[in-house]
């Protein structure tokens, strides 16, 4: 039975995963480096200093500390320029929270960090249906490694014991996710895995272990999350 749905963040509540491609694409021309769609797609899961590094050792460029800061933070501060006035939500996410925080505990597991995440659920009221949330600045790893899920699993169940409620187990968490490499580790945490096109197609979600693939939130419910995986 499942207790507990976990989000991915970027690319299943907040539609910003190309302004983040834009935002990325300038601070890195600054740095005169040029990043293409694909280093950018080929590069989801990572948290922003493992992406950043990774674009500078493809160009066969080293980059210190304080260098890699500077792109991460010239990224930061574009994406939160652009969804300053209006967050970009998926339809059908906010809806989709609001009625499966009735049935479920839910929490949050992203490679973007907790600054980032707060100012969109603080923004939309959307903090108060979240239990937790888990974000690059809590795991050393990046997705596709479990590192962020096994945090999420003993974080949930930590608040879940203190409302005396019973323990978990990973089967009992169902993870909604929109790439591969968050499927993936997700699987390897021992977790149900809905995958969601926002971002690629249904094909490389399945192949990534994926049990369910979805165009949108909007076409579920809470009974059919009940019904599909339980």
């Amino acid at each position: 039975m499942i207790e507990v749905v976990l989000f991915d963040f970027n690319g299943v509540i907040i539609d910003d995963e190309h302004i983040k491609l834009r935002a990325l694409r300038q601070a890195f021309k600054e740095q005169d480096i040029t990043m293409s769609d694909d280093d950018y797609f080929s590069r989801l899961g990572m948290d922003d200093v493992t992406f950043v590094r990774s674009v500078y050792e493809q160009t066969g460029r080293e980059t210190t500390d304080a260098e890699t800061k500077r792109v991460v933070e010239r990224g930061n501060e574009m994406h939160r320029a652009e969804i300053e006035e209006s967050i970009p939500l998926f339809p059908g996410a906010e809806t989709f929270i609001k009625a499966l925080s009735r049935r479920y505990t839910l929490g949050i597991v992203s490679m973007s960090r907790r600054d980032a995440i707060d100012f969109v659920l603080e923004r939309t009221g959307l903090n108060q249906y979240f239990s937790g949330v888990i974000s690059a600045d809590d795991v050393t790893r990046p997705k596709p490694e479990p590192d962020c899920y096994n945090e999420a699993f003993f974080l949930i169940d930590r608040v879940r014991r203190e409302r005396r409620q019973a323990s978990l187990t990973p089967e009992e968490c169902l993870v909604i996710e929109d790439s591969p490499p968050g499927v993936r580790a997700a699987r390897l945490a021992g977790m149900r895995v809905l995958g969601i096109t926002n971002t690629v197609d249904a094909a490389a979600l399945r192949t990534a272990g994926a049990e369910v693939v979805t165009a949108n939130l909007s076409d579920w419910t809470t009974d059919a999350v009940h019904h599909v995986f339980e």
